[in-house]
């Protein structure tokens, strides 16, 4: 005991010292992703203004009295998740402005097949995790919605598949099953969205 209570007296300092850095570290941390999740700091990119507009269309926005931002649909709920796809879809976003032009509503369009695309990949790859944040209980209005929300346990389905253009102008719906496959978008036909 005398031992270690030598040595932390000699290193009090260093101790102290690496505790604080930890301590700013993990709040800085902490607090740069809770801001790069925030709506502001989304809507600091201009053509985000488009789809957040779409938003406050919707049926998700306002309905329940609580209004969703970005982050809620848009990444995990998972911390280390989140991280990753700010570094990963980040990058993605970024790159995007500055290479494709979204100065207007229309050129926008051009373009929002493609990131609708990747945020259904995402949703699916984290098995709808936001949309189960706020919808945790499945209340099926029908026998056949109840059919169809057994898909989820029966044949790997998950929110996304069948729950498209919720928050968003419309763009075809996708089998996002096989996209994930073949490393691009692929459209669902009639009678896929028939069977739905």
């Amino acid at each position: 005991m005398g031992t270690l209570l030598n040595f932390l007296k000699e290193r009090w300092g260093i101790i102290l010292g690496t505790a604080v850095v930890t301590i700013v570290i993990t709040f800085g941390i902490i607090g740069g992703e809770r801001y790069i999740s925030s709506t502001g700091f989304c809507l600091s990119c201009h053509s985000m203004s488009y789809v957040h507009e779409d938003l406050k269309k919707s049926s998700h926005y306002g309905a329940l009295g609580a209004d969703p931002e970005c982050q809620d649909c848009h990444l995990p709920p998972q911390f280390l998740k989140r991280v990753e796809s700010h570094v990963v879809d980040g990058v993605r976003g970024v790159i995007g402005e500055f290479t494709h032009d979204h100065s207007t509503k229309e050129k926008f369009n051009g373009y929002r097949a493609e990131y609708a695309h990747n945020a259904r990949i995402n949703i699916k790859k984290w098995n709808s995790s936001p949309c189960r944040t706020c919808h945790k209980i499945l209340r099926s209005s029908s026998d056949e919605t109840a059919r169809e929300h057994k898909k989820m346990e029966t044949e790997n389905k998950t929110c996304i598949d069948c729950h498209q253009n919720l928050a968003h102008e419309e763009v075809p719906e996708e089998d996002i099953v096989a996209g994930m496959k073949e490393g691009k978008i692929v459209v669902k036909n009639e009678e896929e969205k028939k069977e739905e």
